[in-house]
């Protein structure tokens, strides 16, 4: 069974909304004890600047959002320096009481087909390295780990690790 999720590029008139899947994916978080995101930890200021920069997109399931994640085309902070063959998905987000099952694995299936659609042949993540669950999630959607980085620099100065995961993409 597909779940059923449409999707929509954000704009600056989701700011507050994104901030809100945001900060809801971060109670439960903290709700599950799983140490990564915190309610605050990403201001409208944020999604503004990936708005502009990139592409951030929401998913959608009766008139309701109930996801959004962000694409970017390069990821020095984590990834180094690379040549333009992979998509970076980031902050893969998903309303637990409003979303359906299957919404994030459509929300990954989305932004793989966002990133084959520009022709670059590999989607790749990065999650907090001292959260298994997520990378358990992940494998199961078919990503590798691929390496760590051990001292990637948080918007606050401090560092943290994170797991390196990467998915072949067959083009459209």
């Amino acid at each position: 069974m597909t779940t059923q999720v449409t999707f929509r590029q954000a704009d600056e008139r989701d700011l507050d909304l994104l901030v809100e899947l945001f900060d809801g994916a971060a109670r439960w978080m903290v709700r599950s004890g799983i140490d990564q995101w915190k309610p605050g930890g990403k201001s409208a200021e944020h999604f503004r600047e990936r708005i502009a920069g990139g592409e951030v997109w929401l998913a959608s399931h009766e008139g309701r959002a109930v996801g959004a994640y962000e694409l970017w085309w390069e990821d020095e902070q984590a990834w180094g320096p690379q040549p333009p063959v992979a998509g970076y998905v980031h902050r893969l987000m998903a309303d637990r009481e409003a979303a359906p099952a299957g919404t994030g694995r459509a929300l990954l299936a989305h932004a793989e087909g966002r990133i084959a659609a520009r022709g670059r042949a590999v989607a790749r993540l990065d999650c907090v390295s001292s959260n298994p669950r997520l990378r358990t999630y992940y494998e199961a959607a078919g990503y590798r780990v691929v390496g760590e980085e051990p001292g990637k620099l948080a918007a606050d100065g401090t560092r943290y690790g994170v797991t390196l995961m990467e998915r072949p993409l067959t083009r459209p």
